[in-house]
């Protein structure tokens, strides 16, 4: 099978050699600075996220609360897929590529559920995704 073609969506936060990995597999990566506001807040980072059908990728840890987020505002957030790196900066790039295969599964599986949210977690020494 085929990998999939994925959309990412890349906060300020996160360093462009993250952005570069993801195009080197081949994927669309947007840049927040091309789109909007570096300042912009995160609900608003995420709406922008949504809007252009992509993969937040963060280092930004109010991401997880706001993609997690039930109740008022949850239609808003409902298509939100979040890769959140919780490594070390210079550790990005290196521990995107180590999980782009971990990446691609859960995007599979998400994308034959109800629910296609895609919540990976990236740490130094860990994976973990949520479903």
């Amino acid at each position: 099978m085929a990998a999939p073609v994925l959309r990412v969506f890349i906060d300020q936060c996160v360093p462009d050699s993250a952005g570069k990995t993801f195009e080197r597999h081949g994927h669309e990566v947007i840049f927040l600075r091309e789109r909007i506001a570096t300042d912009t807040p995160d609900p608003l980072v995420a709406v922008v996220a949504v809007a252009n059908q992509a993969i937040l990728v963060s280092m930004d840890a109010d991401f997880r609360k706001i993609a997690a987020r039930r109740g008022v505002g949850r239609r808003a957030f409902s298509k939100l897929s979040l890769i959140k790196l919780s490594c070390r900066e210079s550790q990005c790039a290196a521990r995107i590529e180590v999980a782009m295969t971990l990446i691609y599964h859960e995007w599979n599986i998400v994308q034959a559920s109800n629910d296609k949210r895609l919540f990976v977690e990236i740490m130094d020494g860990a994976l973990r995704t949520n479903r």
